[in-house]
């Protein structure tokens, strides 16, 4: 459906309903981080439906908006919401709205979301600064035919978290007090849970944190030129790690209290753009 849509339109569209607003930094909010936007001067607000070959939310914690404003005092927009694979969202409707971002301005992707620790040191409630990532999802979003004006065939993806951004988030997280751990986030395609087994297989390949988001966007973004950082409010502990089985009502509520330290820290990092 979406990639017959043509991406300068959409852009073009989206800037006629913002008044020509060009933001600098995107930010996507992740289960239950839409708090965030608290802190910025809203200016326009767009709902995903109102916008041609965005797929509306269908998970409770994601608004489905695009709010655009300033935060910071850098000019910003705020994704309340992500569209998720398990959703039956396909990859053109994710690449569509990442290329329509970088077209109207975007240099700079802040990705969060909630995810489940598999180090027991990693308690519910702590960030972690993802450094790199394991696409476990079977796909990924740039199969298909490529068009070379957006980006390359072959994008190397060693620097996909960029190591500039993380330094400034490590010693923003510092400055303001913020215990920020550091790992590899391995995305799964969900929407069940995982089992214990397969924990135990994604920590001996090096997971720190597991999710079912993040991933395909990083790809997108950094196919397209944008230089990309990510965080994770760690939600539970993964299956088979704690007594209680995983939950969403688990994973909004601890985020629902970790946004304040959140919001905090992404506030801070973009005062620095």
């Amino acid at each position: 459906m979406s990639e017959q849509i043509d991406l300068a339109a959409v852009a073009k569209r989206i800037q006629q309903k913002t008044n020509n607003f060009q933001p600098k930094v995107a930010i996507i909010l992740g289960s239950g981080l839409g708090a965030v936007t608290e802190a910025m001067q809203v200016e326009y607000v767009l709902d995903y439906q109102n916008i041609p070959g965005f797929d509306a939310c269908t998970v409770a914690g994601h608004a489905g908006k695009l709010c655009f404003g300033l935060l910071s005092g850098v000019k910003a927009v705020c994704l309340q919401g992500r569209l998720h694979l398990y959703e039956g969202a396909d990859t053109a409707s994710l690449a569509l709205m990442l290329r329509s971002l970088k077209q109207i301005g975007c240099e700079t992707l802040l990705v969060t979301n909630a995810a489940g620790s598999l180090n027991t040191a990693v308690e519910p409630g702590h960030l972690l600064l993802i450094n790199d990532h394991i696409n476990f999802q079977g796909i990924n979003p740039l199969v298909g035919r490529n068009d070379e004006a957006i980006g390359p065939r072959f994008p190397a993806m060693n620097n996909a978290y960029d190591s500039a951004l993380q330094a400034i988030i490590r010693e923003t997280a510092g400055n303001i007090g913020i215990e920020l751990a550091e790992g590899v986030y391995i995305a799964v395609l969900g929407p069940g849970f995982e089992t214990p087994a397969e924990i135990r297989a994604f920590r001996l390949m090096g997971a720190d944190a597991v999710g079912m988001s993040t991933v395909p966007e990083v790809i997108l973004a950094v196919h397209c030129g944008m230089r990309v950082a990510a965080i994770s409010v760690i939600t539970n502990l993964a299956a088979g790690l704690a007594t209680n089985a995983p939950s969403h009502e688990e994973t909004l509520a601890t985020a629902n209290k970790a946004a304040q330290q959140l919001s905090q820290l992404i506030i801070n990092t973009v005062e620095q753009f």
